[in-house]
């Protein structure tokens, strides 16, 4: 039998926190909320990635500035995607977001609201990592 490897898509995801220390997220069809981000496209770096893809579906501009995260989703049964997240700099922290096509929601939460949400807890990892790194710049 000839090996096969499984493949899947790679979801490269920013945590961004705007100007009143809030973090960016956005519900989804799953009714969960997410970071922004998406699909890494051939030629593009990871932090290219989460950059473009918080500018399109938010407005914000943002900088890749620590890998925090590196793990495997299972959104749904046999769907498997690779998320690598990202602490983000965010350079209009003081812009209102603006929601993209992609998303049901956007909501800016502060540290203590993330844990109660319905969404990933990989995602909610992330962000509480981020807030401890960003508590010290």
């Amino acid at each position: 039998m000839t090996y096969v490897p499984r493949t899947f898509p790679v979801s490269v995801k920013g945590v961004a926190i705007g100007g009143d220390g809030r973090v960016l997220l956005l519900r989804n069809e799953r009714d969960e909320w997410e970071l922004p981000g998406g699909r890494l496209e051939l030629g593009e770096t990871p932090e290219q990635c989460v950059s473009r893809e918080i500018k399109e579906e938010s407005g914000w501009s943002a900088d890749a500035q620590a890998l925090l995260d590196v793990w495997v989703y299972q959104p749904i049964p046999d769907r498997h995607v690779l998320i690598v997240t990202f602490g983000c700099r965010v350079l209009n922290p003081d812009a209102v977001p603006v929601m993209s096509h992609e998303h049901k929601e956007i909501g800016l939460f502060t540290a203590d609201e993330v844990p109660g949400l319905r969404m990933p807890d990989g995602y909610k990892a992330s962000v509480a990592a981020w807030y401890q790194q960003h508590a010290g710049m």
